[in-house]
């Protein structure tokens, strides 16, 4: 399978976009501006405790409060409070906690105010996001991700990940974990930490271990609210979770962040640096690569599929609901019971791949085509969880319901990624200009444009558009170029409305 990462970067924020063989799988955004990111470690500052609630309203510099229930404390409360307050004071000048004495942990089932109060410093890491009208939700049992190893201070478990299935594996992995983490801190061992030789994990647990001592300096001096560590920007920490030998390119828009990604790389895999790339070319990187017409095509409220069938996405307050729909697809099977079964596999696979795209969270109840027999229920089970795989979002699928409903739960720790498809009727009469009425248009800004300016142009304009105006030998684009002398280069765009257009110098820079 061929793995590509395409990133568009411009004056806001960066959109990153996976293709797995060209099809679009995963879709992120970064705003440049984000205070809030899952793994942003604060020295905060409690607010008060709800004893009714066994929670907390904390203080990180948010809109909204963060909350911190009594679950998301840690066992190790005291052990951090207690390096906290030693720090902060000075008292505490090494930080790799071999000589710090570990207090006794807290009771599992025990209350919240009875080990903070209100106006106390607290270190807590974000976990989930602000979403809608909820402020972000912490955790003060932290943990510093690396390539290999999640770092885990004040314990002393390492555990290895679930999806590594070999029980010889984990003994291998377990042991040289213990051969080189440090006194009082634990590790969970990552997926791609699989067949890895002892100085690969010595590497990346000696780069989370300096993330660690950037914490505990900048402690020294913090005036709370205020972030102590920030998770790596999203180019490196969608490297660093998903990268493998199946990356084929790394493309970006943005030399800094080509800078940025040749950098990381070098330091995970030096043999793949090469296929960090920037995108030269005058069409935008997501025209280029295709990414807009897939975004089009799968962020609408009705999804197509292929052999006619489609899917329908509804989102209400509580839940999200997709209902499969069989289409007007030709019935090649030999019973109806074969075609339902057909339609729901293909569905199974573009609903594991819409949640992941979407970052659906929250609860998702599917109503298939309903199944007459228990063995296709089964099958469909069974493959839908296998599809369901490859999200790397904590999630679970529950079998059929009698009423032949799967109800799936998948964790949410960011907002849903939603992006307008329809467009508004560019005509007030409910009819739709053809491109020929917008060609006096353009000609009348080209007309003003080539008054002031000696050079060739390029004008950007809708699909449909660039498609009317460089169609046949007499096309306009070609009347255009003899009545100006100058060349005059279409580029198409996807993402444009239909009636939207731009022209642009040969610099790069917009004209009108």
């Amino acid at each position: 399978m061929k793995t590509e990462l395409i990133i568009r970067s411009n004056s806001s924020d960066i959109d990153f976009a996976l293709l797995k063989d060209g099809k679009l799988v995963e879709l992120h955004n970064e705003t440049l501006d984000n205070k809030f990111s899952v793994g942003d470690i604060f020295l905060a500052k409690i607010k008060k405790t709800l004893t009714g609630l066994n929670a907390a309203f904390v203080d990180v510099k948010s809109e909204k409060d963060a909350f911190l229930h009594y679950h998301d404390l840690g066992p190790q409360l005291l052990s951090l409070q207690k390096f906290t307050k030693q720090v902060r004071s000075g008292k505490l000048k090494e930080f790799n906690l071999k000589n710090f004495s570990a207090e006794k942990d807290i009771d599992k089932h025990g209350k919240i105010d009875q080990v903070i109060k209100a106006g106390q410093e607290l270190l807590v890491q974000v976990v989930k996001e602000p979403i809608s009208t909820k402020g972000p939700r912490i955790s003060s049992e932290l943990s510093i991700a690396g390539r290999y190893l999640v770092l885990v201070p004040f314990s002393n478990r390492i555990s290895v990940s679930q999806k590594i299935t070999s029980s010889k594996e984990k003994d291998r992995l377990k042991r040289l974990a213990k051969s080189i983490v440090p006194k009082g801190f634990g590790v969970i061992l990552r997926t791609v930490a699989q067949d890895i030789k002892v100085a690969e994990l010595d590497k990346d647990l000696q780069n989370t271990m300096q993330r660690w001592n950037i914490l505990c300096k900048k402690l020294q001096k913090a005036n709370p609210p205020v972030k102590v560590l920030s998770e790596m920007n999203r180019a490196s920490s969608i490297l660093r979770d998903i990268f493998d030998d199946s990356f084929t390119s790394i493309v970006t828009n943005d030399e800094v962040l080509h800078q940025e990604v040749r950098e990381y790389l070098q330091k995970i895999a030096p043999d793949k640096e090469s296929i960090a790339k920037l995108h030269r070319s005058k069409v935008p990187v997501f025209d280029y690569y295709g990414i807009e017409k897939q975004i089009k095509a799968l962020f609408g409220r009705t999804v197509s599929m292929k052999k006619g069938a489609y899917l329908v996405i509804e989102h209400t307050e509580a839940m999200h609901v997709i209902d499969v729909n069989s289409g007007n697809r030709s019935n090649k099977a030999n019973s109806q019971a074969e075609t339902a079964l057909e339609v729901n596999m293909i569905a199974a696979a573009e609903i594991a791949r819409q949640l992941q795209l979407r970052d659906m969270g929250g609860i998702i109840v599917v109503d298939f085509i309903d199944m007459h027999t228990a063995d296709h229920r089964k099958k469909l089970y069974d493959y839908l969880r296998e599809q369901m795989k490859s999200n790397r979002t904590k999630h679970k699928v529950l079998p059929p319901s009698k009423f032949g409903l799967i109800q799936i739960t998948r964790q949410r720790v960011r907002p849903e990624r939603n992006i307008a498809t329809i467009e508004q009727n560019p005509n007030i009469n409910g009819e739709v200009e053809a491109p020929i009425v917008l060609v006096d248009r353009i000609e009348e800004e080209l007309d003003k444009v080539f008054e002031k300016k000696n050079e060739s142009i390029d004008l950007h304009a809708h699909s449909f558009v660039a498609a009317f105006l460089t169609k046949g030998i007499m096309s306009q684009r070609f009347k255009w170029i003899l009545k100006y002398k100058k060349w005059i280069n279409i580029i198409p765009r996807d993402a444009f409305p239909y009636l939207e257009y731009k022209l642009y110098d040969k610099q790069g820079n917009i004209i009108r």
